[in-house]
């Protein structure tokens, strides 16, 4: 089996993110949620070292009080990039008191994702930017990132690379560890991804990559999100009307 090269994968990165650029916005800025997690971190430190710190904007939207909100803020500070907090508690709240019903369960979890990229697409309008897709293909297999929240935005540099090969890319552009190894959470519901998941991204990646696994258990359970999901990674089906349409 191959062994995966961070600084390989993490050039490469670097180069496609200049070739987007040149092609879909020479001049552009990109605009980055950045949330303290290992993904918006990581992806934060490619952009600066393809594009420079004067073309990257973080984003800071906390929901209220965030309690990790430090970790985020240590981000932009390390990167030295331009940043905007913006904190969105009474434009989720707005919503919800303007609502005739209660929300769901779900629906509540994903309306603060889905607002933080209203926002983020508001500041790339002001800004001249491109919107960054922070997802990695871990999280995009089993589904777990919010439709037009999360799993949107204009280009996508890591989706297809797993939890465990996104930490090495973190560790060879030199991001303080207490970052790049930060339990990841989706910041939603107060319990890691792990916790929500029921298996651990180690077990998810090792699976993705060879195919083996060794709970059974954990199999079903990857195997049932994949399936359930897969129509968040497809393009909006569209009808296609035919020559029948015509007189």
């Amino acid at each position: 089996m191959k062994t995966f090269n961070p600084e390989k994968a993490a050039l490469g990165c670097i180069q496609w993110i200049r070739q987007f650029f040149e092609e879909n916005g020479p001049g552009c800025n990109a605009v980055i949620g950045i949330s303290g997690g290992k993904d918006s971190s990581i992806i934060c430190g490619l952009l600066v070292k393809a594009l420079g710190r004067d073309r990257v904007i973080g984003v800071l939207m906390p929901n209220g009080i965030q309690p990790d909100i430090q970790v985020a803020r240590d981000v932009v500070e390390f990167f030295g990039v331009r940043s905007y907090e913006v904190n969105i508690h009474e434009a989720v709240e707005g919503i919800k008191q303007a609502l005739p019903f209660e929300l769901s369960d779900q629906a509540r979890i994903n309306l603060s994702p889905r607002i933080r990229m209203s926002t983020l697409y508001a500041v790339s309008q002001c800004f001249n930017g491109r919107v960054v897709n922070t997802c990695n293909l871990s999280e995009d297999w089993v589904g777990y990132s919010t439709r037009y929240g999360d799993a949107a935005g204009d280009f996508s540099p890591c989706s297809h690379l797993t939890v465990q090969e996104m930490l090495q890319i973190g560790e060879w552009l030199g991001i303080p560890d207490y970052i790049v190894h930060k339990a990841p959470s989706d910041g939603l519901t107060g319990k890691t991804d792990e916790d929500n998941l029921g298996f651990t991204y180690a077990t998810l990646d090792r699976y993705i990559r060879t195919g083996l696994i060794d709970n059974p258990a954990d199999k079903e359970n990857i195997d049932r999100r994949h399936r359930m999901n897969l129509f968040k990674l497809q393009l909006m089906p569209a009808y296609e009307p035919g020559d029948e349409i015509w007189d």
